[in-house]
């Protein structure tokens, strides 16, 4: 005879990552909708900042959305009911360092904690709190956009913007998905306009 705590699911982390525009969003809504349809509590989280497509929803670039709770600090994530089974996390970059402990408390809370966000932020380097996560996570998934320039698989986000800030919020008005050597050849472009 199994006991209440041996037939408890394990928890666990999953990190979606990528570029803008590669469908880390898509692919978080879609998880989180089949943890629905299989009858799973889940809780959705954003960062407050991001007021895109909608203040309080998560929605992907071609639209699809699914109700969030807009957050400042991730650890409200912590006040999740325990009968929640999934928590979803769009935008993880834009939340600090303690994301990495409060994803690892609810994961050894047996909360399966799926999580999509830049791994790159627009200089290449890596974002926020992402090194972190997918240091822990049980699966990571690091999908591609198509770069604008060859059609090649993209991986950075290029912002065509001259902004200096880390966060700027835009879509295809502020970034555009590059692979490796058109990113390259951009910021080389950029950095030789620069000198003039």
């Amino acid at each position: 005879m199994f006991s209440e705590n041996t037939t408890k699911k394990p928890g666990c982390i999953e990190v979606i990552c990528g570029s803008m525009f590669s469908g880390k969003t898509e692919e978080l809504i879609r998880r989180l909708k089949r943890a629905q349809f299989a009858n799973q509590k889940i809780e959705v989280f954003k960062p407050a900042i991001d007021t895109r497509y909608s203040d309080s929803d998560v929605v992907s670039h071609d639209l699809h959305k699914i109700f969030s709770k807009p957050i400042k600090d991730c650890k409200m994530m912590l006040e999740v009911e325990d009968d929640t089974q999934v928590v979803g996390v769009d935008e993880a970059q834009f939340f600090g360092a303690d994301l990495v402990e409060v994803c690892q408390t609810l994961a050894n809370k047996g909360k399966r904690v799926i999580i999509a966000g830049l791994d790159t932020d627009y200089l290449g380097k890596p974002f926020g709190p992402m090194p972190g996560l997918l240091a822990i996570a049980e699966d990571v998934q690091k999908v591609h956009a198509i770069c604008v320039k060859c059609g090649n698989l993209a991986n950075h986000s290029h912002r065509l913007s001259r902004s200096k800030k880390l966060v700027v919020l835009g879509e295809k008005d502020v970034y555009e998905p590059l692979c490796r050597q058109c990113y390259n050849k951009a910021r080389a472009e950029e950095a030789a306009a620069s000198a003039e």
